[in-house]
C-alpha cells in the first residue's frame, strides 16, 4: 500500500492550476494486461495525466487498498471492501509491471482543452485523502469502472450513450470465468459461487469492468464535442511476456452429463456388491457438498456479495448433505442408515430436478446446466445405491 499524502496534495495543487491557466494536459488511458497472480487475472488500468510544460506524467490508479486496516479481513468477508484512488508518477506505477512481464499500452485521448483540464482537476480533487476512498464492487464499481465513469463524466455522458445499446453477449459470469480459466480453483470458485445476477447479459458499458474490454470500447467511441474518434493514438509501453489473455470458448454440457451418468451408474452398480464401499466413498462427497452449500447460504444471507445471492447451485450442493453423514457412516460399518437417512437421501436426489426446472424458467436464469447434469445423476445414483440400506432388514 502506497501512502503518499504529501504527493497527493502537490499533485492536486498542480492539476488544479491547469484549470486556471497554461497548456491543457494530455490525457491517456493506461491498460495493463493480466498477470499470473490470482488478483491480477482481470488486468488493470489507470488514467494518465501528462503536463505538457514539464513532461511530468501522473497515473491516477483506482486499484489501491490497505490490507493493514484493522477491519480489512472482516470487510472483505462481508463484501464491504474499501479501495482508493492513488496518484503517483507513471514511471513508479509501471515499475512492477515491467518486473513481472505484464504488457502495458496507452490510448491517448482526443479531448478538448476544456475537457482535459476539467478531467485533470476532477482527478486531483478525487485523489485527496479525504476523497480517495470508495466502496469496491467486483463488477459494478472497480478500478476499471471508475476510469470509465470519470471519462463518461468528462464527455457529458456520451460514453454511456454510445456503449449501452451494443453488446458482445457477455455476462459478468462469462467474463469472470474466461479470465480466471488459467487458475482452475479460481474458475471453480466463480462458477459455483456466482448466482443468477451474474448471468444478466451486459452491454459494452457493463463489460467494461474488464480493463481490456474498456480499451476496446473506447476505440469505438466518438467525442461529441468534436465529432472525431475519442482515441487519437495508441502506444505500446511495455511488452507482454506472459501467456496472452484467455479467449472466450463455448462450453458444451454433454461431457458433463456423460460424466455424471457414468459416475451415478457406477455407484448404483457397485452397491450391489460393495455397499459399504459406496457409503464410504459418499461420505467425503456429502461433506464437501454440505460445506459448499453452507458457504453459499452464508454469502446469500450473511454478506453483501450480491452477485452470490439466490444461488441455484444450492439445489445441487445442499447443507442437507451433512445430515447424511451419520447414516452413511453406519452403512460403511455394516449397519442400517436409519429412517432419517432414507428421507434425506431421497430429498437430496430430488433437489437437482427442482434445479433443472428453475434453469428453464425465463425469469433470472442461472447458467449452471453443466453442474445440474453432472451432480444430479451422482445424487440419483447414490439414492439408488443406498436407499435399501436405510432401514434394518426384517428378521
Amino acid at each position: 500500500m502506497l501512502r503518499l499524502p504529501l504527493l497527493w496534495l502537490l499533485l492536486a495543487l498542480s492539476a488544479g492550476a491547469w484549470a486556471q491557466a497554461g497548456d491543457a494536459p494530455r490525457i491517456g488511458v493506461v491498460t495493463m494486461q493480466p498477470g499470473e497472480v490470482f488478483f491480477e487475472r482481470f488486468g488493470h488500468n489507470a488514467i494518465l495525466v501528462e503536463d505538457p510544460a514539464t513532461g511530468e506524467a501522473t497515473a491516477y490508479n483506482f486499484g489501491y487498498f490497505d490490507p493493514t486496516e484493522p477491519d480489512f479481513v472482516a470487510r472483505f468477508v462481508k463484501g464491504h471492501m474499501r479501495y482508493q484512488l492513488a496518484a503517483l508518477p507513471i514511471a513508479q506505477d509501471l515499475r512492477y509491471y515491467e518486473q513481472v512481464g505484464r504488457g502495458v499500452s496507452i490510448q491517448w485521448l482526443a479531448l478538448t482543452d476544456a475537457q482535459a483540464r476539467a478531467l485533470a482537476a476532477s482527478l486531483a480533487e478525487n485523489a485527496r485523502p479525504e476523497n480517495a476512498h470508495y466502496r469496491y464492487d467486483y463488477f459494478t464499481d472497480n478500478c476499471s469502472t471508475r476510469v470509465r465513469d470519470a471519462l463518461d463524466a468528462t464527455l457529458g455522458g456520451a460514453l454511456a450513450r454510445q456503449t449501452q445499446g451494443r453488446s458482445h453477449g457477455t455476462s459478468f459470469r462469462s467474463e469472470a470465468l474466461r479470465l480466471a480459466s488459467p487458475a482452475p480453483w479460481m474458475w471453480l470458485g466463480f462458477d459455483i459461487g456466482l448466482g443468477p445476477a451474474a448471468d444478466v447479459p451486459q452491454p459494452l458499458w457493463g463489460e467494461s469492468f474488464v480493463p481490456m474490454r474498456l480499451a476496446s470500447a473506447l476505440r469505438e467511441v466518438a467525442n461529441p464535442a468534436t465529432g472525431k474518434p475519442l482515441v487519437e493514438s495508441e502506444q505500446d509501453v511495455l511488452p507482454h511476456r506472459l501467456p496472452p489473455e484467455p479467449v472466450e470458448r463455448a462450453r458444451a454440457w454433454w461431457p458433463w452429463a456423460l460424466a455424471g451418468v457414468l459416475l451415478g451408474y457406477g455407484m448404483a452398480w457397485l452397491a450391489r456388491h460393495r455397499p459399504r464401499l459406496v457409503a464410504a466413498t459418499a461420505l467425503p462427497i456429502w461433506a464437501l457438498a454440505g460445506t459448499l452449500g453452507a458457504l453459499m447460504l452464508f454469502i446469500w444471507f450473511g454478506t453483501e456479495h450480491r452477485f452470490g445471492w439466490a444461488n441455484r447451485n444450492l439445489f445441487l450442493l445442499s447443507p442437507l448433505c451433512w445430515l447424511l453423514l451419520p447414516g452413511g457412516w453406519r452403512i460403511a460399518r455394516g449397519r442400517a442408515g436409519g429412517r432419517l437417512f432414507g428421507l434425506v437421501l431421497a430429498a437430496v436426489a430430488v433437489l437437482p430436478v427442482v434445479g433443472l426446472f428453475s434453469y428453464w424458467l425465463p425469469v433470472s436464469p442461472q447458467q449452471n446446466l453443466h453442474w445440474i447434469v453432472v451432480l444430479g445423476p451422482v445424487h440419483a445414483g447414490l439414492w439408488v445405491a443406498l436407499r435399501s440400506k436405510a432401514a434394518p432388514r426384517a428378521a
